[in-house]
């Protein structure tokens, strides 16, 4: 028994330094519409557009694009300058770029953008030349979120064998399998999570 708690260890921890690949979105992880925010000036705005890579949210990060039909893309994470940040804790902060509508804040004065427990955005963000976008209307923006659902929909997949506990790919579920869940255990999970 020993020598398998040492193997998996060594096996997890290879895993984890290795880290996994980020995929190009994981908002709306129940497809339910949880994709859009609002502004009165500039529409509708799709944070998991039909075309394009979409918006991947990270502990650290929020980058992508995101499509307003009235003004184009967004850019979350404009190379020049920018870039949007979250703290962690679900705080973002910085700067989005729009090439017809300029810079938009996601922490401004009086507004500010949030990202709670279970992925769901919510606040204000403001840009000067398209005024206030509103991240709490019905059905907004949703990351996906590893919960203690998906940890139960692990176990009961692990059990029976089935093919959503196989989260790397190689048609056995095993312990990596265990290790990958470990590692998005709190954290923004991949697109199309096969566990929600």
């Amino acid at each position: 028994m020993n020598t398998y708690i040492k193997s998996f260890s060594v096996i997890a921890f290879l895993f984890f330094s290795a880290g996994l690949p980020v995929s190009a979105e994981n908002i709306d992880p129940y497809d339910d519409g949880s994709q859009y925010a609002w502004s009165e000036n500039a529409g509708w705005l799709n944070f998991q557009p039909a075309q394009g890579s979409g918006v991947h949210v990270s502990s650290d990060s929020v980058e992508g694009f995101v499509w307003a039909e009235n003004i184009g893309w967004i850019n979350l994470s404009p190379s020049s300058y920018g870039g949007i940040e979250n703290d962690g804790s679900g705080n973002l902060s910085g700067f989005a770029w729009a090439e017809n509508a300029g810079w938009i804040n996601f922490a401004p004065t009086h507004g500010g953008v949030t990202i709670d427990a279970e992925g769901e955005f919510a606040g204000w963000a403001w840009g000067e030349n398209i005024g206030w976008i509103n991240f709490s209307v019905l059905d907004a923006v949703q990351a996906c979120r590893v919960c203690n659902e998906d940890l139960l929909n692990m176990a009961d997949n692990w059990l029976s064998g089935a093919a959503q506990a196989d989260l790397n790919n190689d048609f056995n579920v095993d312990m990596i399998d265990c290790a990958i869940l470990a590692d998005y255990w709190l954290d923004y999970c991949p697109d199309a999570w096969p566990l929600k």
